[in-house]
């Protein structure tokens, strides 16, 4: 499936303001080699978002997991967002690594798109998870971030 990165980078801009000021790069959305949904989206690395130590704020990195989750919801779903509202339900983060420099979050969906509609089409609130890395831009691990999500129709 082709995914026009800048159309959700843009939508998600719009929507989520602070994703702007921290001053979020949408760097890819596309299907993986499994066919699964799955969005790059990178945090700079800017004084204005670093911690005592020098690296990225925790709270930014929260951000950054969630935005990227947020870019595959949008991906994912974009057939559904004219009868949906996207709503995270919750969210767990682990840090792992210290991280320096800037980071990188992948996202991907854990469940095919048309069983998360199917049940949407049944009268249903799905939810759905989406797992997320954080990473260096070496490609280090530096967390991990779990993010479940539901459509509120309309």
């Amino acid at each position: 499936m082709s995914i026009d990165v800048s159309q959700v980078s843009a939508s998600m801009l719009a929507a989520v303001p602070f994703a702007r000021t921290l001053g979020f790069e949408f760097v890819e959305v596309a299907t993986d080699a499994d066919g699964a949904i799955q969005a790059v989206v990178r945090l700079p690395d800017t004084p204005a978002t670093h911690n005592h130590v020098g690296g990225p704020h925790a709270g930014a990195m929260f951000t950054l997991g969630e935005t990227a989750s947020g870019a595959v919801v949008v991906a994912a779903f974009a057939s559904v967002l004219d009868r949906t509202t996207p709503l995270a339900v919750s969210a767990e983060i682990a840090y792992r690594k210290l991280a320096m420099g800037p980071v990188r979050a992948t996202a991907r969906l854990d469940r095919p798109v048309a069983d998360v509609v199917a049940e949407l089409d049944a009268g249903e609130r799905p939810e759905f998870r989406v797992s997320v890395e954080i990473a260096t831009e070496e490609g280090k691990p530096t967390g991990e971030m779990t993010i479940v999500w539901t459509l509120r129709p309309h």
